[in-house]
């Protein structure tokens, strides 16, 4: 049905790509919102990622499927933003003196409540985060990942580990153990 969509697209019936947003909007977005840890920048990614995908779809090759195609571009896309928030950062940090006010995004990062999951996750490198999004929230397979991020499956399987490990260290430390038993208990009927 996807195939059948996309030669649509391709034949000129762009009007045809409406039923892949609907299908995938919802999806991409939480995806985005927990990778960012913002809805507003997620909501401008989301579009941005459909933008690309449409551009984009001639050369899609249906040798893997769809979704991972699509998620592989919300991927990129995703870490892109983060390495520029990461670059705006510093050089706000270079450029702003210690006794100037913060500015608003710092302000609402102070303000903003997110459960001791959430904190731990931001926590995480972007590849981290990525993964364990992927695998935990998104129930994408190792081989799924893997075409995602275009590594191999046992890799991911490995690194999936080491975050997991990593995030539980963290949620520990903190002093979350119970969250961190609840997420295991979801990720062990994952593995």
């Amino acid at each position: 049905m996807i195939q059948a969509t996309i030669d649509a697209i391709r034949n000129g019936q762009s009007d045809a790509y409406s039923s892949i947003v609907r299908h995938y909007q919802r999806p991409i977005y939480i995806y985005c919102c927990r990778l960012l840890g913002d809805d507003t920048e997620a909501e401008d990614a989301a579009q941005d990622i459909f933008v690309k995908a449409y551009r984009s779809i001639g050369r899609y090759e249906p040798t893997g499927s769809f979704s991972s195609w699509l998620y592989s571009i919300a991927y990129r896309h995703c870490l892109n933003i983060l390495r520029r928030r990461k670059l705006q950062r510093k050089l706000q940090g270079l450029i702003m003196r210690d006794d100037r006010m913060p500015g608003p995004e710092t302000l609402v990062d102070e303000r903003t409540f997110s459960p001791p999951l959430e904190d731990a996750l931001r926590r995480l490198s972007a590849f981290e985060r990525s993964l364990l999004v992927l695998s935990v929230f998104e129930e994408k397979t190792y081989p799924e990942i893997a075409a995602i991020i275009g590594k191999n499956p046992d890799a991911v399987k490995k690194r999936i580990g080491r975050a997991k490990r990593k995030l539980r260290a963290m949620l520990e430390e903190d002093g979350e153990v119970e969250a961190w038993n609840k997420q295991e208990t979801l990720w062990q009927t994952r593995s």
